[in-house]
């Protein structure tokens, strides 16, 4: 039996992830900060599947808390098959305002925890020439954009990161994708305290079963990279392949001002 290990768990794409997962027959490592959530939904899965269901409560821009998740798995004896990179935040506002400690946060979850899990789990998946790692990024990877500068800078760089451990891992068995969903029914918008205005502009979401759905579809397929959200949303991730970079970001700077 598979076993899955989920970041970012307790809510959103991360939870879509692990009822899509359970519903398979998958044995789950859940991981978020959010402890009564995290336990519901593992009280939730376990008794309607049947499966294995173990729950770390850790806040993973915490110094050490990658290192107990790993050691945590290592010590119990499971073998991760599934390695979903899905925790992560961003943060809205002119960045010379903002506030240092979370813009840092932002580069401390959505690139160096990301980073340091892949970095353990897949030696161990190289090893047994089998292994699936999806890292959740945004369309916001495409382009740099205003107001969200760190959180679309780190989508970027795990945009990239996939892309390269995709290309370096095909001979070990290993499958490696980038999921980049466009605005999704999750609480995005509130945690990052975006205004009204420029939250309703997003107004047409995507359902986290749907990302998930896609992300499956494209791992596979063997696909590096995938674009959630239909015609629309992939249209604009290409739109820094035909548009100039600095005439994007001028219209964008104008899209995501309050």
């Amino acid at each position: 039996m598979s076993t899955a290990l989920i970041t970012g768990a307790s809510g959103g794409i991360g939870k879509a992830f692990a009822v899509y997962m359970a519903a398979r027959g998958m044995n789950l490592v859940l991981v978020a900060r959010s402890e009564a959530k995290l336990n519901q939904l593992a009280t939730d899965l376990q008794s309607k599947h049947n499966i294995q269901v173990d729950v770390l409560i850790k806040d993973l821009t915490e110094p050490g808390a990658t290192n107990a998740v790993f050691d945590y798995t290592q010590k119990q004896g499971i073998t991760i098959d599934f390695l979903i990179n899905n925790a992560g935040f961003g943060d809205y506002g002119d960045f010379a305002q903002s506030d240092e400690n979370r813009q840092t946060q932002i580069v401390q979850l959505n690139i160096l925890a990301l980073v340091n899990l892949t970095h353990k789990y897949l030696p161990l998946m190289q090893q047994n020439r089998s292994g699936n790692i999806i890292n959740i990024a945004s369309i916001a990877a495409f382009q740099p954009i205003p107001y969200i500068s760190v959180y679309a800078a780190s989508k970027a760089f795990v945009l990239s990161f996939s892309q390269a451990l995709w290309a370096e891992n095909r001979n070990y068995g290993v499958r490696i994708l980038c999921s980049c969903p466009g605005p999704t029914e999750t609480n995005f918008f509130t945690e990052a305290k975006f205004p009204e205005a420029i939250a309703a502009k997003n107004a047409q979401m995507s359902t986290p079963e749907t990302v998930v759905q896609d992300a499956f579809r494209a791992l596979e397929k063997g696909d590096s990279v995938v674009v959630s959200g239909g015609f629309a949303n992939n249209a604009i991730a290409n739109l820094s392949r035909i548009v100039p970079r600095q005439t994007l970001v001028s219209f964008l700077e104008k899209q995501f001002k309050a």
